[in-house]
């Protein structure tokens, strides 16, 4: 992927930076997981799915602070609770995690949605919602990458290190869901201002 590694870089400056200077406690916890880059809120999304231990895919306030906490994020209780309390809206005591990650995600325009999906549909080959070493192998030229052409990886291990690219830091399972794919643009998409220079950037490194 060309320029993301810069972008990713840049990203996690500011969102350092942007840190120290918001109050805004949902701000706040995005602004933490994009200080670790692209992948940032797509691994807390992974904390949380291995703690939804019922595939209820909700938490309580208990496993969502225990997810913050395995994740490493700096939070206090209060803040926790606030938080908590914006995603719990009917009062229930447990929150959708996946609308908490929708909402944690940094806003995206329609058109750059759009050209996220144009990207995915055009790896997810088989047209099952999943992109897998098997979609790769049309679509992602293998042999250009300089550890192949020196022996070091065979073609597989080159189209993994490719999905890792998109897979949660903590649990690559070798498979990257629409969802991944989005979490992880939305994270790139943060570090870029405008919609035009983002499609550019989208049609240049998929040639879409």
């Amino acid at each position: 992927m060309p320029g993301t590694a810069r972008h990713d870089r840049e990203m996690a400056i500011q969102a350092k930076r942007n840190l120290s200077k918001t109050t805004d406690p949902v701000e706040r916890l995005r602004l933490q997981c994009l200080a670790r880059g692209s992948a940032g809120i797509k691994g807390l999304g992974r904390v949380f799915r291995i703690m939804d231990d019922d595939n209820s895919r909700t938490l309580d306030f208990k496993e969502f602070v225990k997810g913050l906490n395995d994740y490493a994020v700096m939070i206090d209780k209060e803040e926790a609770q606030e938080i908590f309390r914006i995603f719990d809206k009917d009062g229930s005591g447990t929150i959708d995690f996946d609308e908490f990650l929708v909402t944690l995600r940094p806003p995206m325009s329609n058109a750059r949605k759009e050209i996220i999906m144009q990207a995915f549909r055009k790896l997810d080959k088989t047209g099952d919602g999943v992109i897998t070493i098997e979609d790769l192998r049309g679509v992602y030229n293998a042999k250009h990458h300089p550890k192949y052409q020196n022996g070091d990886w065979t073609e597989d291990q080159v189209f993994k290190a490719f999905l890792d690219n998109f897979d949660s830091p903590y649990d690559k399972d070798g498979k990257v869901t629409t969802e991944e794919f989005m979490n992880y643009y939305a994270g790139v998409s943060a570090s870029i201002d405008t919609d035009v220079y983002f499609i550019v950037m989208m049609k240049n490194a998929w040639k879409l």
